[in-house]
Protein backbone atom coordinates (compact mmCIF):
# COMPACT_ATOMS: atom_id res chain seq x y z
CA UNK A 1 0.00 0.00 0.00
CA UNK A 2 1.70 2.97 -1.41
CA UNK A 3 0.89 6.22 -3.70
CA UNK A 4 0.88 6.68 -6.38
CA UNK A 5 2.88 9.41 -8.50
CA UNK A 6 1.86 12.73 -7.90
CA UNK A 7 -0.04 11.35 -4.75
CA UNK A 8 0.82 10.79 -0.54
CA UNK A 9 -0.93 8.88 1.74
CA UNK A 10 -2.68 9.21 5.00
CA UNK A 11 -3.12 5.80 7.16
CA UNK A 12 -6.20 5.84 9.64
CA UNK A 13 -8.55 3.34 10.75
CA UNK A 14 -11.55 4.88 10.20
CA UNK A 15 -12.39 4.87 6.72
CA UNK A 16 -15.53 7.51 6.93
CA UNK A 17 -13.43 10.62 6.68
CA UNK A 18 -14.26 12.65 3.85
CA UNK A 19 -12.59 16.08 4.59
CA UNK A 20 -9.62 16.67 6.80
CA UNK A 21 -9.20 19.82 8.93
CA UNK A 22 -5.68 21.19 9.74
CA UNK A 23 -5.17 20.39 13.59
CA UNK A 24 -2.58 20.21 16.45
CA UNK A 25 -2.53 16.56 17.58
CA UNK A 26 -2.29 16.36 21.98
CA UNK A 27 1.48 15.45 21.42
CA UNK A 28 3.08 17.72 18.75
CA UNK A 29 6.00 19.53 19.43
CA UNK A 30 5.00 22.18 17.27
CA UNK A 31 2.70 24.74 17.84
CA UNK A 32 0.47 25.02 14.21
CA UNK A 33 -1.99 23.31 12.61
CA UNK A 34 -1.44 20.27 9.97
CA UNK A 35 -2.98 17.65 8.02
CA UNK A 36 -0.44 14.59 7.55
CA UNK A 37 0.79 12.58 4.92
CA UNK A 38 3.45 10.38 3.89
CA UNK A 39 5.19 9.33 0.36
CA UNK A 40 5.89 6.09 -1.26
CA UNK A 41 9.16 5.99 0.87
CA UNK A 42 7.45 6.33 4.76
CA UNK A 43 4.13 4.49 3.75
CA UNK A 44 5.89 1.85 5.49
CA UNK A 45 6.28 3.78 8.86
CA UNK A 46 2.55 3.27 8.80
CA UNK A 47 1.58 -0.36 8.17
CA UNK A 48 0.38 -0.74 12.10
CA UNK A 49 -2.47 -0.19 14.31
CA UNK A 50 -2.49 3.38 15.30
CA UNK A 51 -1.45 3.61 18.64
CA UNK A 52 1.26 0.60 17.99
CA UNK A 53 4.82 1.40 19.12
CA UNK A 54 7.48 0.33 16.50
CA UNK A 55 10.92 0.71 15.95
CA UNK A 56 12.41 1.16 12.37
CA UNK A 57 15.64 0.67 10.54
CA UNK A 58 17.07 1.04 6.87
CA UNK A 59 20.25 1.08 5.43
CA UNK A 60 21.57 4.62 4.31
CA UNK A 61 24.37 5.35 2.14
CA UNK A 62 26.57 5.91 5.27
CA UNK A 63 25.28 2.51 7.09
CA UNK A 64 27.45 -0.59 7.68
CA UNK A 65 27.56 -3.82 6.59
CA UNK A 66 27.46 -4.83 10.02
CA UNK A 67 24.96 -2.24 11.27
CA UNK A 68 22.79 -3.78 8.79
CA UNK A 69 23.21 -7.44 9.61
CA UNK A 70 23.70 -7.15 13.23
CA UNK A 71 19.95 -5.12 13.60
CA UNK A 72 17.79 -6.06 10.14
CA UNK A 73 19.97 -9.08 9.86
CA UNK A 74 21.82 -11.14 7.54
CA UNK A 75 20.01 -11.55 4.25
CA UNK A 76 17.04 -9.66 5.13
CA UNK A 77 17.16 -6.53 3.09
CA UNK A 78 17.36 -3.20 3.71
CA UNK A 79 14.63 -2.37 5.70
CA UNK A 80 13.69 -3.44 9.76
CA UNK A 81 11.08 -3.11 11.69
CA UNK A 82 9.75 -4.51 15.32
CA UNK A 83 7.05 -4.58 17.30
CA UNK A 84 6.18 -6.00 21.17
CA UNK A 85 4.07 -9.23 21.23
CA UNK A 86 1.30 -7.49 22.65
CA UNK A 87 0.44 -6.21 19.44
CA UNK A 88 0.42 -9.08 16.98
CA UNK A 89 -2.87 -10.06 17.98
CA UNK A 90 -3.69 -5.98 16.42
CA UNK A 91 -2.01 -6.54 13.82
CA UNK A 92 -3.81 -9.34 12.49
CA UNK A 93 -7.31 -7.51 13.50
CA UNK A 94 -7.24 -4.22 12.76
CA UNK A 95 -9.09 -2.67 9.67
CA UNK A 96 -6.77 -0.30 8.42
CA UNK A 97 -7.47 2.15 5.67
CA UNK A 98 -5.31 4.53 3.64
CA UNK A 99 -6.53 8.01 1.66
CA UNK A 100 -4.75 8.67 -1.24
CA UNK A 101 -4.49 12.70 -1.93
CA UNK A 102 -2.94 14.98 -4.90
CA UNK A 103 0.40 15.62 -3.47
CA UNK A 104 0.41 19.40 -4.54
CA UNK A 105 -1.62 20.08 -1.71
CA UNK A 106 1.07 19.43 0.82
CA UNK A 107 4.64 20.36 1.31
CA UNK A 108 7.73 18.94 2.93
CA UNK A 109 7.72 19.12 7.09
CA UNK A 110 10.93 19.68 8.51
CA UNK A 111 14.02 19.46 7.24
CA UNK A 112 14.69 15.61 6.41
CA UNK A 113 11.19 15.52 4.51
CA UNK A 114 9.79 12.74 6.51
CA UNK A 115 6.41 14.12 5.88
CA UNK A 116 4.54 16.15 4.12
CA UNK A 117 1.73 18.68 5.82
CA UNK A 118 -1.35 21.01 4.88
CA UNK A 119 -2.45 23.76 6.13
CA UNK A 120 -5.85 23.85 4.51
CA UNK A 121 -8.30 21.34 4.73
CA UNK A 122 -8.13 19.07 1.92
CA UNK A 123 -10.31 15.97 0.20
CA UNK A 124 -9.03 12.83 -0.49
CA UNK A 125 -9.29 11.52 -4.16
CA UNK A 126 -11.18 9.30 -3.26
CA UNK A 127 -12.93 6.81 -1.05
CA UNK A 128 -10.42 5.07 2.05
CA UNK A 129 -8.51 2.16 0.49
CA UNK A 130 -8.82 -0.84 2.73
CA UNK A 131 -4.82 -1.50 3.46
CA UNK A 132 -5.26 -5.41 4.00
CA UNK A 133 -3.00 -7.75 5.82
CA UNK A 134 -0.06 -6.18 7.43
CA UNK A 135 2.46 -8.74 7.55
CA UNK A 136 2.11 -9.72 3.84
CA UNK A 137 2.75 -5.99 3.19
CA UNK A 138 6.07 -6.09 5.13
CA UNK A 139 6.50 -9.57 3.19
CA UNK A 140 6.07 -8.33 0.07
CA UNK A 141 7.94 -5.07 0.57
CA UNK A 142 11.05 -7.20 1.62
CA UNK A 143 10.84 -5.50 5.36
CA UNK A 144 12.18 -7.63 8.56
CA UNK A 145 9.69 -7.60 10.85
CA UNK A 146 10.85 -8.73 14.19
CA UNK A 147 8.60 -9.37 17.49
CA UNK A 148 10.11 -9.16 20.54
CA UNK A 149 9.41 -9.32 24.26
CA UNK A 150 10.05 -5.46 24.51
CA UNK A 151 11.16 -2.40 21.65
CA UNK A 152 13.85 -0.71 24.07
CA UNK A 153 16.67 -3.05 23.54
CA UNK A 154 16.39 -3.22 19.83
CA UNK A 155 15.79 0.92 19.69
CA UNK A 156 19.04 1.52 21.98
CA UNK A 157 20.98 -0.56 19.27
CA UNK A 158 19.22 1.04 16.59
CA UNK A 159 19.59 4.84 17.58
CA UNK A 160 23.54 3.60 17.97
CA UNK A 161 24.11 2.27 14.88
CA UNK A 162 24.81 3.75 11.26
CA UNK A 163 21.47 2.84 10.03
CA UNK A 164 18.77 5.38 9.30
CA UNK A 165 16.11 4.85 12.38
CA UNK A 166 12.68 6.29 13.45
CA UNK A 167 9.81 5.64 16.84
CA UNK A 168 6.58 6.25 16.38
CA UNK A 169 4.41 5.93 19.38
CA UNK A 170 7.28 4.60 21.51
CA UNK A 171 5.32 6.28 24.75
CA UNK A 172 3.06 3.08 24.25
CA UNK A 173 5.53 0.75 24.66
CA UNK A 174 5.96 -1.44 27.37
CA UNK A 175 8.49 -0.04 30.46
CA UNK A 176 12.24 -0.17 29.86
CA UNK A 177 13.27 -3.29 32.18
CA UNK A 178 14.83 -2.63 35.29
CA UNK A 179 18.43 -2.59 35.87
Amino acid sequence: MRPEPGQVLHFSEDPSITRFVPHRAATARQPDEYVWAVDADRAPDYWFPRQCPRAMAWTTPESSDEDRDRIIGPGCGDRGHAVEYGWLERMRTVELYAYRFDAAAFRPFGDDGVAVVATEPVRPLGPADRVGDLFALHEEAGIALRVLPRLWPFWDEVVRSSLGWSGIRLRNALPRPAR
